[in-house]
């Protein structure tokens, strides 16, 4: 739940705020005093002054607190914090000492505090009050997102658990297997050995290693090449893709199996045996972005889009790691499909 985007609330909290004002006014001043204030200029003024406190209150939830406190800029987010001590009574300064006098001809505050020091000192005090609660309410409900968050994370790792448990098959007796088929053939036929070698690197990889949150970006892309590598065995010439690596791989860590997904999706639904139109996958490795752009040629498969890489859910995941920080493009035509990826790195 984002709170800045909940109209709801909001509408909800102001009504209930200016409730709160009205009848601690009709609480203190007494039922004859708060008729006998009850004025037009009166109302004028709780009007101003409600329209300055609700300016400050969703320039600090929508525009300060994101800006800041989500990219953990503490320095600016004092910053920010700081000027709305001045943009308070600027704003309330305006409406009431300009707007409202070039109306009715009536100051609100006398001549003598009407100086810059003494006006922006004198509202502080409310100043500092939307400040707190605007900032109090946003961490409230960031907290509260990234709590949601964390569990849904954890239901997702839970249903990728259960799979990879029904998809294994007494995997040490598999791995078994396949060491001894490594052993026998390892001098007789030291390629099929080798192709038995990378199988059983792949599979320990996706039974076991996997199952972390995160791994190693160099683990990561050795399995993607582990993974075409097979595809080259089983369309032996006739496998056309051009899969690049560019920039220093490091010990960078991304998030583990994310990068499979556009691989596995350009076997599955592309088309990759002709050499006029081959596949092509480049990743681009920075100091703080991994980038992957993905291109081939579409099969003539019903509702394509759709298929392969299960971009809702990717979409999914994506946003539950990285909150915005992140960029997932998909274009296509009636001849290819295009994707990109751009995600944060994190040592």
């Amino acid at each position: 739940m984002e709170i800045k985007n909940n109209i709801k609330f909001h509408l909800c909290l102001g009504f209930i705020l200016v409730f709160m004002n009205i009848f601690r006014r009709y609480v203190t001043m007494g039922h004859d005093q708060f008729v006998k204030k009850f004025t037009v200029f009166g109302v004028i003024l709780t009007i101003t002054y409600f329209i300055t406190f609700f300016s400050v209150y969703a320039l600090n939830i929508k525009f300060i607190c994101p800006k800041t406190l989500r990219n953990k800029n503490l320095i600016y987010f004092i910053i920010g914090l700081l000027s709305l001590f001045f943009i308070f009574p600027a704003i309330r300064y305006f409406l009431e000492e300009i707007i409202m006098y070039s109306i009715t001809g009536v100051h609100n505050y006398a001549p003598e505090s009407r100086t810059f020091w003494f006006y922006i000192f004198d509202n502080s005090y409310y100043s500092l009050k939307v400040i707190l609660l605007s900032t109090f309410i946003y961490l409230l409900f960031l907290f509260l997102e990234n709590k949601s968050k964390i569990l849904l994370l954890e239901v997702e790792q839970q249903k990728a658990e259960l799979g990879a448990l029904k998809n294994q098959l007494e995997p040490h007796f598999l791995f078994n297997t396949l060491n001894v088929f490594y052993s026998e053939l390892a001098e007789k036929q030291p390629e099929t050995a080798k192709g038995i070698h990378k199988l059983s690197e792949l599979l320990r990889y996706l039974t076991y290693e996997a199952k972390k949150d995160y791994m190693p970006l160099e683990r990561e892309l050795k399995f993607i090449k582990d993974y075409i590598f097979f595809y080259e065995k089983r369309f032996e010439n006739n496998l056309f893709i051009h899969f690049t690596i560019e920039g220093k791989v490091n010990d960078y860590k991304i998030p583990s199996l994310m990068l499979i997904h556009f691989v596995e999706n350009i076997f599955k639904h592309g088309i990759v045996n002709e050499a006029n139109s081959p596949a092509h996958i480049h990743i681009d490795i920075s100091d703080e972005h991994l980038t992957l752009n993905a291109k081939n040629k579409i099969a003539h498969v019903k509702n394509y889009s759709t298929q392969g890489i299960g971009k809702e859910n990717l979409k999914k995941r994506l946003s539950l790691l990285f909150d915005n920080n992140y960029i997932f493009e998909v274009n296509q035509n009636d001849f290819e499909y295009n994707t990109y990826l751009q995600i944060p790195l994190k040592k």
